[in-house]
């Protein structure tokens, strides 16, 4: 096989890969790639600086790989022996000055994102913000709204443009709550309370899911993010604190047993202290024989919310 065909074949490869790759990502909706919300919007743009930055990098070393690999291989007797380039003072000004620019850009960067995209900093916004508190259990998603005395389970509602604070814990083994399509991935801990802000600039429903591997139905810990408008989301309230299903400490007892579920469940939320009760129980634990629900104590609360998520 002569040269020009090994070329031509070459090429033809990395035509075929890219036109792959196009293929399948037009039809593919990579969620963090395609925000619906303020926050995942500025995480895209985020990675994308961050990957075309990369390229200044990778762009290079692969085309001098490519470049000397073929200039200097064994065949060409024309190549030019030059053993003293290790110290030429030029080129190592530029493949150490190169590296050290892109690494202080990125310092900087990842100082300003750091805290614009703080998942405790609330979201800026004319529109009152609402409250929901939310329980990893194992395993399956525990959604409380204790303005609106409703709870749900796989299914997390909200308004759209309407900024969204979370409290987060955890009532099984650590998790982390993630949302890719509104931005913020944060841990749910045990005992323990952190937060998110995030907001949808329009409706639909957007998969969210568990991140950090729990156990054995951990490929079933998702949940829907649905967005409405403002008379969709108060269409549900109303019909969910309607519901048959009651939710006190008793009934979330019940509830918190490992399980899986693919159907959400919905229920008038019966104690409004539920989530920090479920918070405070790690605190002092309660004998195996104890029923009662722990005193709830907010105090407690506010110094345990300072645990943020990586």
């Amino acid at each position: 096989m002569n040269r020009k065909v090994k070329t031509i074949i070459a090429l033809l490869v990395i035509v075929g890969v890219i036109a792959t790759a196009v293929v399948y990502f037009r039809g593919v909706n990579v969620s963090v790639l395609n925000p619906q919300g303020q926050i995942a919007d500025q995480q895209r743009n985020l990675i994308v600086f961050t990957s075309l930055l990369s390229l200044v990098v990778i762009v290079p070393v692969f085309g001098l790989l490519a470049f000397i690999a073929w200039k200097y291989r064994e065949g060409n007797t024309k190549a030019k022996y030059t053993p003293d380039w290790d110290g030429n003072k030029f080129l190592e000004t530029i493949w150490w000055g190169i590296p050290c620019a892109i690494i202080l850009t990125l310092s900087i960067v990842t100082w300003n994102t750091s805290h614009a995209l703080d998942p405790y900093k609330p979201l800026t916004s004319n529109v009152t913000p609402i409250q929901i508190q939310v329980v990893a259990l194992q395993w399956k998603w525990l959604f409380i709204y204790p303005d609106q005395h409703v709870a749900s389970v796989g299914l997390f509602q909200i308004p759209e443009k309407t900024p969204i604070n979370l409290s987060i814990t955890s009532d099984a083994p650590m998790n982390s709550f993630w949302l890719p399509s509104l931005g913020g991935q944060i841990y749910a801990m045990s005992g323990m309370s952190t937060q998110l802000h995030l907001l949808a600039d329009k409706t639909g429903d957007y998969q969210g899911s568990s991140a950090n591997i729990s156990g054995q139905g951990f490929a079933d810990m998702t949940f829907t993010a649905r967005s409405t408008n403002q008379a969709g989301f108060n269409a549900w309230i109303q019909a969910t604190q309607r519901s048959q299903n009651s939710l006190d400490w008793a009934r979330y007892t019940a509830l918190a047993k490992p399980s899986t579920s693919k159907t959400p469940s919905y229920y008038s939320l019966k104690d409004d202290a539920l989530y920090d009760k479920i918070v405070m129980k790690y605190m002092a634990p309660l004998p195996t024989t104890q029923t009662k629900a722990p005193a709830s104590n907010n105090s407690n609360m506010t110094n345990m919310s300072g645990m943020k998520g990586m």
